[in-house]
């Protein structure tokens, strides 16, 4: 039944109009109801219905009123009206179909009614029963059938007006939700862990100065915890400030970007922090690295910052590692190393971390994919960042299966070690 739908559909009253006329034509040459050949002027009031269909098929008004005009014509100088009537009728039903006020369609019925009831070729010779039968069919029918597409159309509309405000309350909703959740961590982040930062940043501090015959090596251990403590104070107030205002994050890039020719200088940072916690660590950094896009710079520093930290948690002070970023046909390949000796436990919290799954889904939002896992007796996390403009067609390869084919373990797992990464 979609073709009945498409039939009455606004935007196919040409069509309408044409079969219309086709219609009309074929009536007069084959079926007419006197059985004679059409006469000059029932050929020249078709033609007249017929040429007033198609050119007033978008005004639905002026055709009801001229095909009225040509049915009165018609009923004055011809004995055989059916190719009129049927214009005035379907013009009735086009405008009842089409009108704003349903008030208009039975104006138009009423005017309609009576020029039809004055035809003598139609319904005046068979009494009452067949004239009112008549112009029920001629006048009725079309009305009603107009009011039934009119109405349906209308609750079609407002049905797709509902679903669009209850999608939209919905989406609301969501946000208010994704606000509440996003306010109750920066709550957490700001009352809980920022205190705790806060407070160990300001003793170490007071040591600094109260303690003042203190060996180098002491000092600068406690100048590199306060810087490292400051910092992190400084990110944990930029999302604080993000997860409050995500606008925030639009109108300051500073929160979740890096200037490109600052990220060499913040690999360095990350480098010595991780040397002056005892690893050995060789970094092979290229300088095409100062001219990456501030999404892609962000991740590579976030991603070195979390897989150093790694190796000095689970592989040990004494461990070798090596960090290796260089930008092949305007693709990061990053990659960091370690020999794995000199490995010491640490307890890592039940179910094991969150660090390799948020390495992972930094990766994959630029649409990469993160390898980490055994490389001999250490570990390796590699990944490659595709270039901006193929960000969107999907995952970039592999960096490829670590050596010996070993698949990737499960975030936490640890590999060879126990507890390995986090």
């Amino acid at each position: 039944m979609a073709w009945l739908g498409r039939l009455f559909d606004t935007r196919d009253t040409l069509v309408r109009m044409v079969l219309l006329d086709l219609s009309g034509l074929c009536y007069l040459l084959f079926g007419s109801k006197t059985g004679q050949p059409p006469t000059g002027r029932q050929w020249a009031l078709a033609v007249a219905a017929f040429a007033v269909a198609l050119l007033a098929h978008r005004r639905p008004l002026l055709n009801l009123t001229a095909q009225t005009a040509l049915l009165v014509a018609a009923i004055v100088v011809l004995d055989d009206t059916t190719i009129n009537q049927v214009g005035a009728s379907w013009a009735l039903l086009e405008l009842t179909m089409r009108s704003r006020r349903p008030r208009t369609g039975w104006w138009a019925a009423v005017g309609l009614t009576v020029v039809a009831a004055f035809d003598p070729s139609g319904h005046t010779g068979r009494g009452v029963a067949g004239t009112v039968f008549g112009l029920l069919v001629d006048v009725g029918l079309p009305l009603l059938i107009g009011t039934v597409v009119r109405t349906n159309r209308e609750l079609g509309r407002q049905a797709d007006e509902r679903d669009r405000a209850e999608h939209l309350h919905r989406e609301s909703e969501q946000r208010a939700a994704r606000a509440d959740e996003r306010s109750a961590i920066a709550r957490e982040l700001h009352d809980v862990v920022a205190h705790h930062v806060a407070s160990m940043v300001l003793r170490v501090g007071v040591a600094r100065h109260v303690l003042t015959d203190l060996d180098p090596r002491v000092g600068a251990v406690f100048d590199d915890v306060h810087a490292t403590g400051t910092a992190a104070l400084a990110d944990l107030r930029g999302l604080v400030a993000v997860l409050r205002d995500p606008e925030v994050a639009h109108s300051d890039a500073t929160l979740t970007a890096i200037e490109p020719s600052a990220l060499p200088a913040a690999l360095g940072a990350a480098v010595d922090r991780a040397r002056q916690a005892g690893v050995t660590v060789e970094a092979d950094v290229a300088p095409a690295v100062g001219t990456l896009d501030a999404v892609r710079g962000l991740a590579v520093l976030r991603l070195t910052q979390e897989a150093l930290t790694n190796v000095v948690k689970h592989a040990g002070t004494s461990a070798r590692a090596r960090l290796t970023v260089s930008v092949v046909d305007d693709a990061v390949h990053w990659e960091v190393a370690d020999d794995g000796r000199g490995w010491a436990p640490t307890a890592v919290p039940p179910g094991g971390g969150h660090g390799l799954t948020g390495m992972r889904e930094r990766v994959e939002v630029l649409g990469g994919r993160l390898d980490a896992g055994p490389a001999g007796t250490g570990w390796r996390v590699r990944t490659v960042l595709p270039a901006v403009a193929s960000t969107d067609a999907g995952p970039a390869p592999a960096a490829g299966p670590p050596p010996g084919g070993t698949t990737t373990p499960p975030p936490g797992s640890g590999g060879p070690y126990p507890a390995r990464r986090s």
